[in-house]
């Protein structure tokens, strides 16, 4: 626990059920700490505080009448601002979506977590459309990360990541098309998951690449990821996207277990990259070490080919980003802020020969991925090879120690916790990947990791870091 209230949704959760605590009280001290700290970390666009304290209300009364409706009942969130609830509207963080966008609707995701009896507490902020570098000219809040107020706390999902890692919320939603939810996570200390492509409805959610997009949980753990995928997760009849399969009992499936389990350690496209962080490859091999002593089996791998996946995501995102925006970049230019033309205008000078030759590499990436599977259970890398970068460093220069994009273009589930501290004491992050819809196994692994680690549980220490 923090000071003055749980740190985790599963501790909430027993607070509540117990009477020890209520929903009001919780949401209370959530909103009175946003009070202090949201300005300077640049958390919300928009709170619901009036809507959030009626949701903890009737959680506090279900509970009384004997009514159960989940383990999210009487918890607080946090939800990014790309996907629209009907306390508001959406920005996305820009002038240019329509002010009426989603007005008045429930994404399927925020509806299922509403169905759970969630408090929500607002809307996070996001990078401009989820992408592209931070904007400190733009007139939405510049978010900082709680370790170190002059860092950047990862994006896009910004705000969810730092309300959980500095206790604004004790979780929430996030999208990632090249890593937007595990960058935030590794970066702030936290834990957040990809799920699965077609696992999670998107419909209700600005899309940045209609192929790559994902919704998903961060939280401070990995169970408390897979409580909340446990909500969100299953077909929506208005997202053909999304998987007909039965969701399986993602709770269950942390057993704490890793005996025989097979984790794949790929070295070799991140241990030779120039300038990767040192300490970051000795917290890496001391994460491996930690799984082989729980009793799983340490496979050498090599995921061959993957520079070019990498590269491939990034030319598939940008293609399909410029498709959405294409028409509003050409008339309403200099609404868009500058970090995000940039992004954005990169995808027109990709060709319809530069996008197919990257779906070739995709076909080729989900062979590579089956075949590495064939030997072991999930893959293990960083999550990122240096710690969160100042604010006013170069932002594209970060992407080369970025490990996350190639899993989007594979569809892959991806999972980052945190694996302890580099330099000047910022948080690092472990990514553990699994085979398509196997997200149960890569839970599985980063819940076993943390019953032996304590990254998890820490918060923000160092001189420039939140008070």
């Amino acid at each position: 626990m923090t000071n003055d209230h749980p740190a985790t949704i599963a501790e909430a959760a027993l607070a509540l059920r117990s009477g020890r605590l209520t929903s009001v009280a919780l949401t209370r001290q959530l909103q009175s700490r946003a009070d202090v700290l949201d300005a300077k970390l640049g958390t919300f666009i928009a709170r619901f505080d009036e809507s959030a304290l009626a949701a903890a209300k009737q959680a506090d009364a279900d509970f009384a009448a004997g009514i159960d409706r989940g383990p999210l009942q009487g918890i607080p969130l946090g939800i990014k601002d790309i996907i629209a609830a009907r306390e508001g509207a959406t920005t996305a963080c820009s002038k240019v979506l329509d002010p009426n966008w989603g007005r008045g609707l429930d994404a399927p995701v925020v509806a299922r977590l509403r169905a759970q009896g969630a408090v929500l507490l607002g809307k996070t902020t996001t990078l401009e459309f989820a992408m592209g570098p931070p904007d400190p000219e733009g007139p939405f809040p510049l978010h900082r990360n709680p370790w170190d107020l002059e860092r950047w706390p990862g994006g896009s999902s910004s705000g969810t990541g730092n309300g959980v890692a500095a206790g604004l919320m004790l979780g929430g939603l996030g999208s990632d098309t090249g890593g937007s939810i595990r960058i935030p996570a590794a970066l702030c200390g936290i834990s957040g998951l990809k799920p699965t492509f077609g696992l999670v409805p998107r419909s209700g959610v600005v899309p940045l690449a209609h192929s790559l997009d994902t919704v998903g949980p961060m939280a401070r753990s990995a169970r408390d990821c897979a409580t909340i995928l446990q909500a969100i997760a299953g077909p929506s009849a208005d997202d053909p996207t999304t998987s007909p399969r039965p969701i399986p009992d993602y709770r269950s499936a942390l057993t704490g277990e890793l005996a025989g389990l097979r984790i794949g350690v790929e070295r070799a496209h991140h241990s030779r990259v120039a300038g990767f962080d040192p300490a970051c490859r000795d917290r890496f091999e001391a994460a491996v070490a930690e799984l082989e002593r729980a009793g799983a089996r340490i496979v050498e791998v090599r995921f061959e080919g993957y520079p070019e996946i990498a590269t491939a995501a990034l030319v598939t995102s940008g293609a399909e980003a410029f498709a959405y925006h294409r028409r509003d970049l050409a008339t309403r230019w200099a609404d868009y802020g500058r970090g995000a033309r940039h992004a954005l205008s990169m995808g027109a000078f990709y060709g319809s020969a530069d996008y197919v030759q990257a779906q070739k590499v995709r076909t080729f990436g989900l062979a590579t991925l089956r075949r590495v599977l064939a030997d072991c259970d999930v893959i293990v890398t960083p999550t990122m090879g240096l710690p969160a970068p100042r604010l006013d460093e170069d932002f594209w220069a970060m992407m080369q120690w970025t490990y996350t994009p190639a899993w989007n273009l594979l569809g892959a589930p991806a999972l980052s916790v945190p694996m302890g501290p580099i330099a000047g004491g910022l948080p690092s992050g472990l990514q553990i990947v699994g085979g398509l819809f196997d997200d149960a196994t890569v839970l599985r692994v980063g819940d076993a990791y943390q019953r032996i680690t304590a990254w998890h549980s820490a918060w923000p220490t160092g001189p420039r870091a939140v008070a």
